[in-house]
């Protein structure tokens, strides 16, 4: 005999939150937010004033964009603002690599 879980309506709920959860990230990679680029919470000061606050995380999540680029041996992390493409801030470093 073959025991088969009842789909209740508690777990319905939570297959659809989870289903909504999965979607909302895969939409926040392909439109590029901040906080699925890697982005680490030192680096999220948006506005330039030396400390991270507990809004400025947030932002990440749906405020800024961080956009990837690469010439030669110089990386680039582009942060922009989603609604407007303003940039707010571009940070660069220099990468060596043994070929």
């Amino acid at each position: 005999m073959l025991l088969r879980g009842k789909l209740t309506p508690r777990r319905k709920l939570l297959l659809a939150l989870l289903a909504a959860l999965l979607l909302l990230v895969g939409w926040m990679g392909w439109v590029g937010m901040a906080v699925t680029r890697g982005v680490e919470t030192r680096d999220m000061d948006w506005d330039g004033d030396g400390t991270v606050t507990r809004a400025e995380i947030l932002q990440s999540f749906y405020a800024v964009t961080a956009e990837h680029s690469r010439d030669g041996n110089r990386e680039c992390t582009t942060f922009r603002r989603f609604s407007g493409g303003e940039a707010i801030r571009v940070d660069c470093r220099t990468v060596f690599r043994e070929e």
